[in-house]
């Protein structure tokens, strides 16, 4: 639950002790006194701190099934690209180091970055990445995460 959600129910919560306090006193009084109009007030506040109790918790679980239907997305979206990408290096013939720094230029690593990761020379990461260029038909990071967001949008209307 994040940091939204837990500030609303601790207001809701604060909202619930608010209305059982003003329902309680309001039914004293009103054993005590009758049906004065400082009891109506109450009342009136009672009811309304019982409505927003209501609709704030209607409101956390709404935010809270939005946030899971959001995950669950993602989640979905995750596995369709992983499984695109490996489809992609199975289908160009990439060995596993080659599909190792693909992966890594996809996440945005340098080449630098990969020959580190991979405790390999700076000088067979760039070989390697220039075979997977080759492989996949393009000259460049750029154009390798191209063809990755082409097929993911394929079908997607561009702008009006």
């Amino acid at each position: 639950m994040g940091r939204r959600a837990w500030v609303l129910a601790a207001i809701v919560l604060l909202q619930a002790v608010a209305a059982v306090f003003f329902v309680g006193d309001a039914l004293a009084d009103v054993r005590e006194d009758g049906w004065r109009a400082h009891v109506l007030v109450e009342g009136t506040i009672a009811l309304a701190l019982v409505a927003g109790v209501v609709l704030g918790a209607l409101e956390l679980k709404r935010m809270l099934a939005e946030a899971q239907r959001s995950a669950d997305a993602l989640a979905v979206a995750r596995g369709a690209l992983g499984e695109l990408v490996a489809e992609r290096f199975a289908q160009w013939g990439l060995t596993a180091a080659e599909a190792d720094v693909a992966l890594f230029a996809l996440k945005g690593f340098d080449t630098a970055g990969i020959a580190e990761l991979r405790g390999a020379a700076h000088g067979t990461v760039r070989a390697q990445l220039a075979q997977v260029y080759a492989k996949a038909g393009v000259s460049s990071r750029a154009g390798l995460v191209a063809l990755f967001f082409d097929e993911l949008l394929d079908g997607v209307a561009g702008p009006r």
